[in-house]
């Protein structure tokens, strides 16, 4: 597992390419889109410069990094040698799985193809290459350099040997691999999406403002960040997508997203990402201001 292609060159792309660069990997990042690959490479430089500046690596360990990056558009140049791909698109499922239909056809024969879906069927992917024993979920947290923990996943045809293969490579990265089943939101989102849908209820139903419910949340249950201020800093659509992929794989009501929580990915309000959702966030504040009084 030498070789790694990272398909995706988001935040979640960006930071696999990262992490992976930093343990000595030879990278490729493949992105269709030029300008994604050139922010890509920036907030990779920039998030190393920060770990110069507190002293957590070396310049010279930085320069290391970027040199084990490199960055295309096409994907069949960018698989030709990998040992291991790991996909980080969009949450979406036909766009996912479209994508592992190429992987499947440019990807070597031996190549181990990973998601870092953080919801969507590890069986139903895999059921689209012709190598479903090979195919494997790798669930990083974001931010991929700092966070410890990676939910490894197993499909139903997943071999025992990929997942020990995947398994002991975390662990190489200085990660904690923790293996889980192939069901709706595996462990972490099935737990934590009901929880920040919970919040988005007790907002909308006007029982406490933005503020208060963080607060009670970080100090009553130690958690380091309140539901609200962490679903925008996951995105209220990925928030929303896992939603719906726990509501349609268990048919259940509690797993209905707010209403609330619809109308503001609908109007375009994502969180962190595009500078507003429950809290505005200007560039270069670390400031929280709840961006309005959200009571139905």
């Amino acid at each position: 597992m030498k070789n790694i292609s990272v398909v995706g060159a988001g935040t979640m792309g960006n930071g696999i390419a990262h992490l992976f660069a930093q343990y000595d990997h030879p990278v490729t990042l493949i992105d269709v889109s030029e300008a994604a690959l050139e922010k890509a490479l920036t907030t990779i430089s920039a998030n190393l410069d920060r770990m110069v500046k507190k002293e957590t690596i070396s310049t010279a360990d930085k320069d290391r990094t970027l040199s084990n990056i490199r960055t295309v558009s096409s994907l069949e140049e960018g698989l030709a040698t990998a040992h291991l791909v790991v996909e980080a698109a969009t949450e979406n499922s036909a766009l996912k799985l479209q994508i592992f239909r190429d992987l499947d056809v440019f990807a070597p024969e031996k190549a181990i193809l990973a998601t870092n879906t953080s919801s969507i069927s590890i069986t139903q992917i895999a059921a689209a290459t012709k190598r479903p024993a090979q195919v494997i979920g790798m669930h990083f947290m974001n931010p991929v350099p700092l966070m410890k923990l990676v939910e490894v996943i197993r499909g139903f045809d997943t071999s025992e040997d990929t997942t020990r293969i995947i398994m002991e490579l975390s662990q190489t990265l200085g990660k904690v691999p923790v293996e889980v089943n192939d069901y709706p939101g595996f462990v972490a989102n099935r737990i934590l999406m009901p929880m920040i849908n919970e919040a988005i209820y007790t907002l909308y139903e006007g029982v406490a403002g933005v503020t208060e419910i963080d607060t009670v949340m970080k100090l009553g249950m130690a958690h380091p960040m309140g539901p609200l201020q962490l679903a925008d800093f996951i995105g209220l659509d990925v928030c929303l997508s896992i939603l719906k992929v726990l509501q349609d794989g268990f048919g259940q009501p509690k797993y209905a997203p707010c209403p609330l929580l619809v109308n503001m990915v609908t109007a375009g309000k994502l969180g962190v990402k595009n500078g507003e959702g429950f809290y505005k966030y200007t560039p270069g504040s670390k400031e929280l201001i709840p961006a309005r009084n959200f009571t139905r």
